[in-house]
């Protein structure tokens, strides 16, 4: 067993003789546990013609399991004022759970039945398919989305990340009850599962429950899948969609390197400078002096491969010009000057204050640790994140800024006066 001490507590690894990882936190404070139950089967894992199969997997997996139907799996949570959840995303599947300490043992006896015999019965996923059918087409009515759509596709080609998670509407129409059921085989085995608690209970009867709960489930002779995907070439070019719309969505994209790649510390510092809050440069400038923005953001997402590094805002029609400008401006004085030690502090204390924050809940603590160690990054990266950030300098943060936000990709969608106003 490893176990490594932090700020918070103590965080014990095992990994069993089937090849799932276990996380423990104790935490006795109050009588509650938290499970994190993570898979290798996020929407990376699906072909694109499939597109949109891990998350439809993910909807029906709790409306049915071995001698159990929707009615009956809802009942036993809700009875004891528990919660329980699934959900997939670009790089795992995930089942949430969340119990007083009495009530663990059973929930988590459920959560197995439903990750290794799950039904997916067909008028489940006939109602799920048309839900899913439902955001997807509700999304294409929204100016952020549908901008951030443009983007990714552009910016990822026929790379995994290019698609929604949700999938297209031709490809959730034509994926299969056969199509889960063979995913489900393929991905959902004991060596790609890795387990997160934390709460009132102790490392010895984590395992002891999830051993009784796991362990007689043996991964197939067969390897497990690894990830083969195609490279991403980086060739900026503009999107432009008019759409009758209030405002205009204007967003520029960088590549910026995925999670484990050098300059990760230093793009999220520079992102949390620019977008992260009222006190942050672009809604200062761009928003409070010039009036210029009716939201103003930037995102940096934490990824396996490459992530987008993107800034965008919402404006007036007729400020349309003048916005792009002023995103583009910020973006190219952070490679051509360095952060005042001030500046930099600042967006140091923010980051790792809210980072710290976000630690606070034993459902927090279980989704930290179990997104590291699904990542590949170990469950030591949590100390690790702190002392990338405190090693930024401003240096470090221009060399990075001159590296990955050079020229952006360009995603705008608004009125038609607008976009001409940008050619």
């Amino acid at each position: 067993m490893q176990t490594i001490n932090n700020s918070n507590s103590s965080i014990h690894r095992t990994v069993l003789p089937n090849g799932i990882v276990v996380l423990v936190a104790e935490n006795q404070a109050a009588d509650i546990i938290a499970g994190r139950i993570f898979v290798r089967a996020g929407s990376c894992y699906e072909s694109r013609e499939q597109s949109g199969l891990a998350h439809l997997l993910s909807a029906v997996m709790t409306k049915g399991c071995d001698g159990l139907s929707s009615l009956e799996i809802a009942e036993k949570v809700e009875s004891v004022g528990a919660s329980l959840s699934t959900d997939a995303g670009t790089d795992y599947f995930l089942l949430s759970l969340k119990t007083v300490s009495a009530d663990f043992a059973e929930i988590l006896a459920l959560s197995g039945l439903l990750l290794r015999s799950p039904t997916f019965p067909e008028t489940q996923v006939e109602l799920e398919r048309r839900l899913a059918l439902q955001d997807i087409r509700s999304q294409k009515e929204q100016p952020f989305s549908l901008a951030f759509e443009q983007i990714r596709q552009a910016m990822y080609q026929e790379h995994p990340y290019s698609m929604s998670v949700l999938g297209h509407e031709t490809t959730l129409n034509s994926i299969t009850r056969a199509d889960l059921v063979q995913f489900h085989q393929t991905h959902f085995r004991p060596d790609n599962v890795v387990i997160s608690i934390a709460g009132r209970i102790t490392p010895s009867e984590a395992l002891e429950l999830v051993t009784a709960v796991f362990g007689d489930w043996q991964p197939p002779a067969q390897p497990r899948h690894i990830l083969d995907l195609p490279g991403i070439s980086v060739t900026p070019k503009s999107c432009l969609k008019p759409l009758n719309t209030q405002q205009s969505i204007v967003m520029l994209g960088y590549m910026g390197p995925s999670v484990s790649a050098p300059g990760y510390a230093a793009l999220k510092l520079l992102s949390t400078y620019l977008g992260n809050g009222l006190s942050s440069r672009l809604f200062v400038e761009l928003r409070e002096k010039r009036g210029l923005a009716y939201e103003v953001s930037a995102i940096y997402s934490t990824r396996l491969f490459p992530a987008s590094f993107i800034v965008y805002m919402g404006t007036a029609p007729e400020n349309t010009g003048v916005a792009l400008q002023g995103l583009r401006q910020e973006v190219e004085l952070l490679c051509t000057n360095e952060l005042s030690a001030d500046a930099l502090q600042t967006a140091k204390n923010k980051i790792l204050g809210q980072y710290a924050l976000g630690k606070q809940t034993n459902g927090q603590i279980a989704q930290i640790y179990g997104w590291y160690e699904i990542l590949g990054l170990g469950i030591a990266f949590d100390q690790e994140f702190a002392e990338m950030i405190n090693k930024v300098s401003a240096k470090l943060a221009m060399t990075a800024a001159k590296q990955y936000l050079q020229e952006p990709y360009l995603s705008l969608v608004g009125q038609e006066e607008a976009i001409k106003s940008v050619i």
